[in-house]
């Protein structure tokens, strides 16, 4: 596929050849969390045994040597999504942290009444974040719906907007049903209508090149541990204009230029939203994670998991009673699916017993399950390590627990 040499690539992931149950494992629960290639785990231990020292607080050679890696990488990032400046990239512990982090900082300037624009589709880190908003201020939530292939109603979407609407914040794509939203053209409508824009790109960052300069959002938020980094690093794009408004979202270490029992002043971006000593290790490991992910190149990574996912999906259509939620035009390597009436846990139990590893459940979004009428789907999705063979393999074990489950 795409020349690509995925074998080679599984080398640098150990992990891949356990076993589970008594047998070679296949591993298809990417959407959740990716596994880790070797060059970001020895980084890990690298720091760990050659360079950890807290950062931007000494003059000692680790100190100096450790807060170079930490802010090489923030260049690094910046380089990757294409923003004007380091200013505007901020480290967070995930995605989740940076929707919390706008919705509380800059969501202090919202008034009761006001109107914040969500989808269906979102995670719950996008909708919870904006409810506890509407709490302390009394902001309206608008929610757009999607049609019976899982893409959003743009027409609905765009009759959403009105004098009252201060906030628009969508996925970039769909962690349930795949769908890759149209997102520039929604930024541009939304700014045609003075409305800024967070993206939550933590599903579209494994598969999608981004661009925020291209797409022109207010706000893009994403973690490591989807793209083949460690776990606990996130980051949140901000157009500097925003962020230099915004108040601090939590205080204490490197966030302060000076203190006293009077008053506090602020650091300088990106500082000022860093409070407290960050993940300097996992952050400076994220550069090795996207070094892998530019080796191969994100058009050939996305082209080789949407071939696996459209042979698997055809392959599913086969087996009697099978449904499988999001068919939308653009899709990412996601497959949600039920057969018949059985329960997704139920399923899913009988494929790990045969070494398949999915998800099941309401995959952290609830209202989208409501909005289906189910309580869960069993979820398969792909990354770039995946094969045809784990295809194969995972098919013939689905094909099994449908005949066992009757």
């Amino acid at each position: 596929m795409e020349n690509i040499d995925v074998n080679k690539i599984r080398e640098e992931f150990p992990i891949l050849s356990r076993e589970v149950a008594g047998k070679p494992m296949v591993y298809l629960d990417n959407t959740a969390t990716s596994q880790t290639p070797m060059r970001v785990v020895d980084e890990i231990t690298r720091i760990y045994t050659r360079t950890k020292a807290n950062v931007h607080r000494g003059v000692h050679t680790l100190s100096q040597e450790m807060t170079d890696l930490q802010e090489s990488a923030r260049e690094r990032i910046r380089r990757y999504i294409n923003a004007d400046s380091i200013e505007e990239v901020i480290f967070t512990r995930g995605t989740t942290e940076g929707i919390n982090l706008v919705a509380s900082s800059f969501g202090s300037r919202f008034h009761k009444g006001d109107e914040i624009i969500l989808t269906v589709m979102e995670h719950h880190a996008n909708i919870v974040p904006w409810q506890l908003l509407s709490d302390r201020t009394g902001v309206v939530i608008r929610v757009v719906d999607i049609n019976e292939r899982g893409e959003l109603d743009l027409e609905q979407y765009r009759s959403l907007f009105n004098e009252r609407t201060v906030m628009a914040s969508f996925c970039h794509v769909s962690n349930v049903l795949g769908t890759v939203n149209p997102v520039k053209d929604m930024i541009a409508f939304a700014h045609s209508k003075s409305v800024p824009v967070l993206v939550d790109g933590a599903q579209a960052s494994p598969h999608l090149r981004i661009d925020v300069a291209d797409l022109d959002c207010d706000f893009y938020v994403f973690s490591s541990h989807k793209m083949y980094g460690p776990t606990g690093v996130g980051v949140l794009y901000g157009k500097r204009k925003w962020l230099e408004e915004m108040p601090p979202y939590q205080g204490g270490g490197e966030m302060i230029g000076k203190v006293t029992f009077a008053h506090t002043t602020y650091a300088d971006l990106p500082f000022k939203f860093e409070a407290g000593t960050p993940d300097f290790v996992g952050i400076a490991a994220f550069s090795k994670a996207i070094d892998f992910i530019e080796e191969i190149g994100m058009e050939r990574i996305a082209a080789h998991e949407h071939e696996l996912m459209e042979y698997t999906q055809q392959e599913m259509t086969k087996i009697p009673g099978i449904r499988i939620f999001g068919t939308a035009e653009h899709k990412s390597a996601v497959i949600s699916f039920l057969i018949g009436t059985d329960h997704p846990y139920d399923l899913g139990l009988l494929l790990d017993k045969q070494g398949v590893e999915v998800r099941t459940g309401h995959h952290c979004a609830m209202p989208l399950m409501d909005r289906l009428g189910i309580p869960g789907t069993v979820r398969a999705s792909f990354a770039i390590y995946n094969t045809k063979e784990d295809a194969d393999a995972f098919l013939k074990a689905l094909r099994r627990a449908a005949a066992i489950l009757g």
